[in-house]
C-alpha cells in the first residue's frame, strides 16, 4: 500500500489486474480437470508466476521506465542471442525450439519478453527521429523506416525459423502500430499494404494451384505452417468441433463452475476462452469482453493524458498487442479466426507470457505516475 500511495499509482489497474487474476485461477483450475495429467499443479504455479509478477512490477516502478529505455540497445542484444541459443541447444517440444526447460522452474519463452524489448526500442527509435526531424522529407522517412525494418528482422527471422508464425506477426503488429501514431506519411502504409497484398496472393495462387512448386520454392516445413493455417476455414479437427460445442451448449449461465462438458486439446493456454465461456456462458463472455475493454480504454487514456512521445508510443505498442492477441484467441476459439497458438493474455496459463505483461503494466504504472505528478 506505501507503494500504491507513494507512487499514485493507478488503483482502477490493480482492481482490473486482480480481476484478471481471479479469472485466470479460476479458468485453469476448470481446465485441469480436462488434462490426462493431473499433477502438474498448474493453479498453484500461475498463482506463484502472479506473486512473482508483483515483484516484477515493483521492481519496475523502483527502477523507472528512464533506466530501461537508455539500456535497451543492451536488452535487445540479449534478446536476440537468446532467441539464436533456442536453435542452437533448445530441445524441441511439439516440434518447435521456442522454449527453454529448466528443471524446477518449467519452460521459458524468449521471444515473449523480445515483444517489450522491441515495443521500448521501436518507441525510442521514433521519438527520436521525431524530436530530430519535425518535418522530415521523403527520404529521411524511408531511411528511417530502413532502420526500422533492420531492427525487427533479426528476432522476426529467428522466431520464424523457432517456428513461431504467430509472434512474428505480433512483431509486425507492434512495429506498425507504433508507426501509424508516429506522423509519418500514411502512403508508406499503402505501399507495405500493396506489397503485403502481392506477396499474400503469390503465395495462395501457388499453394492453391501447384502444391509441388510451392514445396520446391518454400519448403515443405513453410507449407505445413500455410496448411495449417488455412485449414481454420474448413472449420476442421475436434479441438475446435469441442471447444465450439461446449460454448454453443453453455446458454447464458454456463454449466457451472469445472463443468466443461468435452474434452478438447490445450483448455489451459490457447482455448482457456473456451473453458471460461462453458463454465459461465454468455454472461460470464460478456463480462469479461467488458474487463477487457476497460482495461484497453483505460491504458489508451493514460497514453493521452502524458506529454511525451516515447510514452505514447509505448502504449501504442502495448495496445496494439494486446487487442491483437485477444482478438486473436477469442476468434480462433470462436472458428472466427486461423488456429495459431495465440494465448489470452493474463488469462491463459504461462510463465513467460505472464511476466512480460507484469513488465508491460510496471511500465504502464511508471508512465501513470508521471502523469499523477
Amino acid at each position: 500500500m506505501n507503494i500504491i500511495s507513494k507512487f499514485k499509482i493507478e488503483k482502477y489497474l490493480i482492481v482490473l489486474l486482480f480481476v484478471f487474476i481471479l479469472i485466470s485461477l479460476i479458468c485453469i483450475n476448470s481446465a485441469e480437470i480436462l488434462l490426462e495429467d493431473k499433477t502438474q499443479h498448474l493453479v498453484l504455479k500461475q498463482l506463484i508466476w502472479y506473486i512473482f509478477g508483483i515483484f516484477v512490477i515493483i521492481l519496475i516502478i523502483s527502477v523507472k521506465n528512464n533506466f530501461i529505455i537508455k539500456h535497451i540497445v543492451i536488452f535487445y542484444i540479449i534478446g536476440n542471442f537468446l532467441l539464436l541459443c533456442l536453435l542452437l541447444f533448445a530441445k524441441p517440444i511439439n516440434d518447435a525450439r521456442c522454449w527453454f526447460t529448466i528443471n524446477g522452474i518449467g519452460t521459458i519463452q524468449p521471444s515473449e519478453f523480445m515483444k517489450i524489448i522491441l515495443i521500448i526500442f521501436l518507441s525510442k527509435l521514433t521519438s527520436d527521429f521525431n524530436l530530430k526531424r519535425p518535418s522530415p522529407n521523403l527520404k529521411e522517412e524511408f531511411i528511417f523506416l530502413i532502420t526500422i525494418i533492420l531492427i525487427i528482422l533479426p528476432p522476426s527471422l529467428l522466431t520464424f525459423l523457432e517456428p513461431d508464425t504467430g509472434v512474428v506477426l505480433i512483431y509486425i503488429l507492434i512495429t506498425t502500430t507504433i508507426l501509424f501514431i508516429s506522423g509519418i506519411r500514411y502512403r508508406w502504409f499503402l505501399m507495405l499494404m500493396f506489397i503485403c497484398f502481392l506477396f499474400l496472393a503469390t503465395l495462395g495462387i501457388t499453394y492453391y494451384i501447384n502444391k509441388d512448386l510451392f514445396i520446391k520454392l518454400f519448403g515443405t516445413d513453410f507449407f505445413l505452417r500455410i496448411d495449417r493455417l488455412l485449414d481454420w476455414s474448413s472449420k476442421s479437427g475436434y479441438q475446435l468441433e469441442n471447444g465450439l460445442v461446449s460454448i454453443g451448449s453453455a446458454g447464458f449461465f454456463g454449466h457451472g463452475l469445472n463443468k466443461t462438458p468435452l474434452y478438447f486439446p490445450e483448455p489451459h493456454t490457447d482455448f482457456v476462452f473456451a473453458v471460461y465461456s462453458s463454465n459461465f456462458g454468455f454472461l460470464g463472455s460478456l463480462i469479461l469482453f467488458i474487463v477487457l475493454s476497460l482495461f484497453n480504454i483505460k491504458l489508451i487514456l493514460t497514453a493521452i493524458k502524458n506529454n511525451h512521445n516515447i510514452n505514447k508510443y509505448i502504449i501504442a505498442g502495448i495496445v496494439g498487442m494486446l487487442l491483437y492477441q485477444q482478438f486473436q484467441n477469442i476468434g480462433m476459439t470462436f472458428g472466427l479466426m486461423p488456429i495459431t497458438g495465440i494465448t489470452l493474455p493474463f488469462i491463459s496459463y504461462g510463465g513467460s507470457s505472464l511476466i512480460s505483461y507484469m513488465i508491460m503494466i510496471g511500465i504502464v504504472f511508471n508512465i501513470s505516475n508521471e502523469n499523477s505528478k
